[in-house]
């Protein structure tokens, strides 16, 4: 069998980030359908990081 640790610990990191992204949005949302969109915002939490980042960097 491979060794696969590599994969769990970037998913780990993933859930990590995706439950910090949840509470950060959900608890700013100012009614249910703002929580709602943070909740969908925390799914792609990443691709907002990476626009971010490429932003700031001038790309």
């Amino acid at each position: 069998m491979k060794n696969k640790s590599h994969n769990e610990s970037g998913a780990a990191i993933y859930g990590l980030g995706f439950i910090g992204a949840a509470v950060y949005f959900i608890g700013h949302a100012a009614s249910t359908g703002a929580g709602i969109a943070g909740f969908f915002k925390a799914l792609v939490w990443p691709a907002f990081l990476v626009y971010e980042l490429m932003k700031y960097l001038g790309m």
